[in-house]
């Protein structure tokens, strides 16, 4: 199969499947994060949209624990970067319809919480095709080290993703029901 039959396919099923109910546990990733010893806390979240598994109880309680939180932002030559957010900030909607902040104040996540469509146990992504993480990653990986967290729900994992040479490996996935490595 190609990457565009699994991303609709998924897709479909994403919506069909998807639960308020069913969340990530802040405590899981907490332990993983502090396996890392980071020296700095800068999460690159995102806002939940197109039935995404929903991380804002996790940014939340992140933001309560003195990390500093961070939404992607699109320009309009297609390149994302991270800007300050907190939940006390005002949000607009971009033009894909997805909430974004309104910082104007550039900041380098050491921490990317990346959404996925699909994934595999080899640790690659299935996203929605744009390459907007690939590309930011491309573009800050040799000035900033990253943890590269890829979130789904545990029905979106496929036996094996079709990779090319501009997708970037994760460093692990959290679902629902459990953290691979």
């Amino acid at each position: 199969m190609n990457k565009l039959s699994i991303r609709k396919k998924i897709l479909k099923l994403r919506k069909k499947k998807y639960s308020k109910n069913l969340s990530i546990s802040p405590s899981k990733l907490l332990k993983f994060l502090e396996r890392k010893r980071l020296k700095s806390k800068i999460i690159g979240g995102y806002y939940p949209f197109n039935y995404e598994l929903d991380i804002l109880n996790i940014l939340e309680i992140f933001e309560k624990k003195n990390y500093f939180i961070s939404l992607p932002k699109i320009a309009k030559s297609n390149q994302m970067d991270f800007f300050q957010w907190s939940f006390k900030d005002p949000l607009r909607i971009n033009k894909f319809g997805i909430p974004e902040t309104t910082s104007n104040k550039k900041v380098y996540p050491n921490i990317l919480l990346i959404p996925l469509v699909g994934f595999d146990n080899q640790l690659n992504r299935l996203g929605y095709g744009g390459g907007f993480y690939d590309r930011y990653l491309s573009k800050v990986q040799d000035k900033h080290k990253i943890i590269r967290i890829g979130v789904g729900f545990s029905f979106q994992k496929i036996k094996n993703i079709p990779i090319n040479k501009h997708d970037k490996k994760l460093d692990c996935i959290i679902t629902e029901r459990k953290i691979i490595e």
